[in-house]
């Protein structure tokens, strides 16, 4: 890599924001434009579970497929452009996939220098019965030892999403583990980045004022003093704007400091400008210590589940679920298989005098699980299919009623980071230890506090939707859930920061009522960002909700009315 001081910038490109992204990415971002660094992300809390399961059929599998398959065309491309290929595709093998790699370059025809990140993996540690995946969440520094030492291609277990950025820029400009302020701007990149093309207009709230139809992949320019500009290829499609990142820096995220591996960054000081079209330029990132634990993704077999979605249309929907509901739990007592959880939800979806029949439809979903797989299934199937001529009329079901289905659970410990030894196994085969952080913060206490701007005036005020004024970005973290929201100009931060209050937050989303929500505020991107902890129970794996993965929280929240000043709309 380039010695340290040079003023040229690294531009570091995205092609996969998920196991399951868009396949030809990787080629669209070697081809379309200059590149020094592509890198993938492809492990999610889902993911891990999934990959278990794969590693039990054949210990030697456990890593993204996807991956190899996208590296017989592009591992040739990057060679011959000189891009770096760094990822995180080998999930809970990536030894095993860095040798698939070379195997793959002999066969064609590429000489290429493979090198991985291992260490992650602590399954042995004892945290318990069923424990399918343990793996602590690593920083960039191994990352950065395999380019030094000449890697082409690097591929790591489990790391923090934005590791994939913050190893390729400390090895290129020399940074060292204690340059917080270089390393949370590179962090901060990285989080922009991660998704991939959320942050080019995918998944936007204000989505109808670009064509986001096929939106490009994003990449960023990052700066030896680690600022950072967040742009995409000529050419291709959606846009790169204060909102488009705006959005992509709150997703998934908690209070203004956001705690990784290699540094603490402080998002309440990021702060974003357009720089011209497609040009978001990120400065000003303070970085402080790391903190002495790394978090440790858990996940496990739950039990099993099983589902049935019955239709219930036209007049009386209350009367009808009720009928069918009290036959269902009477059946399930007459069997003496009831399961351990059973959970009734009625979906209001049906409009009165509708011109069309499922617009005319509600519907009731039964979601049972238990331990034990035949509580689950002939018991909650044969009652379903049971009822088919003796319940309420017009009675049918979305599917027929299967056998019950695995789910997994996910869960998030704490572990000394110098009981983790990340290990980067080089090129030439040697193994290197990298040390843990010589300097930690300990974050306790309350959180940070924001600070609030001046109210806005008492003027005249229009019941509205949330959304025709803000912007707003949700997701999940393990069982936990954030909504980001935020606004585009002065006056309707000033309205935001006092009006949207976790009181207020409650009422809007009356799911939340009982449950603990914190508010952070980040005055310099005019956001406010808000965690819901448990709303998804045991994680996205278990399907606790109807949007597992909260991915709609934000847009529940924005078609929600309240009174808003008329000047703002």
């Amino acid at each position: 890599m380039t010695e340290p001081g040079v003023a040229e910038p690294l531009r570091i490109g995205n092609a996969s924001g998920f196991y399951g992204d868009r396949f030809d990415a990787v080629r669209e971002m070697l081809t379309g434009g200059p590149l020094d660094v592509l890198t993938g992300d492809y492990l999610a809390e889902l993911t891990m579970l999934i990959l278990g399961r794969d590693r039990l059929k054949d210990p030697r599998l456990g890593y993204a497929k996807t991956f190899l398959r996208q590296l017989e065309e592009g591992l040739g491309l990057a060679v011959e452009r000189g891009v770096k290929i760094v990822a995180n595709a080998g999930g809970l093998n990536p030894a095993g996939l860095a040798e698939s790699v070379r195997e793959l370059g002999e066969r064609v025809g590429v000489s290429v220098r493979v090198a991985h990140v291992e260490g992650d993996d602590v399954a042995g540690r004892g945290w318990g019965e069923g424990v399918l995946t343990a793996n602590a969440y690593l920083g960039g520094a191994g990352i950065a030892e395999c380019l030094r030492a000449g890697a082409d291609v690097v591929v790591s277990g489990r790391v923090t999403d934005a590791a994939l950025v913050t190893g390729p820029a400390a090895a290129h400009f020399g940074w060292g583990p204690d340059d917080y302020d270089r390393l949370a701007g590179a962090v901060v990149a990285g989080h922009v980045l991660e998704c991939g093309t959320q942050a080019t207009g995918g998944n936007y709230a204000f989505f109808g004022e670009h064509d986001v139809r096929r939106p490009g992949f994003p990449l960023a320019e990052i700066h030896a003093d680690g600022s950072a500009v967040i742009t995409k290829h000529p050419g291709t499609g959606g846009a790169v704007t204060v909102g488009t990142v705006t959005a992509q820096l709150l997703y998934e995220t908690g209070g203004p400091r956001y705690l990784g591996p290699d540094v603490t960054a402080r998002l309440d000081s990021v702060r974003l400008t357009q720089d011209g079209p497609d040009r978001v330029r990120i400065g000003d990132v303070r970085g402080e210590a790391p903190p002495p634990t790394l978090k440790v993704g858990l996940t496990r077999m739950g039990g099993w589940r099983n589902e049935v979605v019955f239709v219930l249309t036209g007049l009386d929907i209350e009367a009808k679920a009720a009928l069918v509901r009290g036959q269902f739990e009477d059946a399930l007592e007459r069997a003496g298989r009831r399961p351990a959880q059973v959970r009734w939800t009625l979906a209001r979806t049906d409009h009165a005098d509708a011109g069309v029949q499922e617009e005319a439809s509600a519907l009731l979903r039964l979601v049972v699980r238990d331990p034990d797989p035949e509580a689950v299934g002939r018991a909650v199937s044969g009652a379903a299919v049971e009822l088919a001529l003796a319940s309420y009329p017009g009675f049918h079901v979305t599917a027929p009623p299967g056998k019950g289905s695995p789910y997994g659970v996910f869960a998030a410990e704490y572990v000394a980071a110098a009981e983790v030894p990340q290990v980067a196994v080089l090129p030439d085969g040697r193994r290197v230890e990298i040390p843990a952080a010589g300097s930690v913060r300990v974050v306790d206490g309350p959180s940070l506090v924001g600070e609030l701007p001046v109210p806005l005036p008492t003027g005249p005020t229009r019941r509205a939707p949330l959304g025709a004024v803000a912007g707003a970005r949700s997701g999940d973290k393990g069982g936990s859930a954030n909504v980001g929201v935020w606004v585009r100009t002065d006056a309707a931060w000033r309205w935001l920061a006092h009006e949207l209050t976790v009181e207020r937050f409650r009422q809007l989303l009356p799911e939340t009522a009982e449950l603990v929500v914190e508010r952070h505020v980040l005055g310099n991107l005019r956001a406010l960002n808000f965690t819901v902890e448990g709303l998804l129970g045991e994680g996205v794996a278990s399907q606790a909700r109807f949007d597992p993965q909260a991915k709609a929280l934000g847009e529940w929240l924005r078609s929600r009315h309240l009174e808003i000043p008329e000047e703002l709309l």
